[in-house]
């Protein structure tokens, strides 16, 4: 089945529908208006990183994985926004990792909350004086894992019998 293309003239309220699925918890529709725009458009900002918002939403169900929305990342013009949006996976991943109770479960989202912060620093960096979004969501990972007592995995100290 081929897909039917979007009129040119439409993106500009497609996009205000896609900011409205994901309002409405609604990721995969989102999704594929981005993907139909970025079909049109590849380096359509907006779609880029409502794309890349619409994959993180969705780490909680697993039906989109860290390696797919970070694809999108080298396409979003600038480091602050490369290293924000990546941030904002991180953390996302980080959160659905929580809910998960799979052992060594915390130990991943602790990994992701610091890499997400690692991003953030280096966005925060990169921000005006008036944009502190990045501090906002580095001080939310900081508390999240104050909060729930994340900690890095213990190093292995195994040492088999007889070594």
């Amino acid at each position: 089945m081929e897909l039917k293309p979007l009129n040119k003239h439409a993106i500009g309220s497609v996009m205000e529908k896609a900011n409205h699925y994901r309002l409405l918890n609604d990721p995969e529709n989102a999704e594929s208006i981005c993907r139909d725009v970025l079909e049109h458009d590849p380096d359509h900002q907006t779609a880029l990183i409502t794309l890349v918002l619409s994959l993180a939403d969705q780490f909680s169900t697993g039906s989109c994985d860290l390696r797919e929305a970070r694809s999108f990342l080298s396409r979003l013009e600038g480091e602050y926004n490369q290293n924000y949006y990546g941030g904002l996976i991180c953390e996302r991943a980080a959160r659905a990792m929580l809910s998960r109770t799979s052992p060594g479960s915390n130990y991943a989202a602790y990994d992701l909350f610091r890499e997400a912060m690692e991003q953030f620093e280096k966005a925060e960096s990169l921000s005006s004086d008036d944009n502190d979004d990045a501090v906002l969501r580095w001080n939310s990972c900081a508390r999240t894992i104050k909060k729930r007592n994340l900690e890095s995995r213990p190093e292995d100290n195994y040492v088999p019998y007889g070594d």
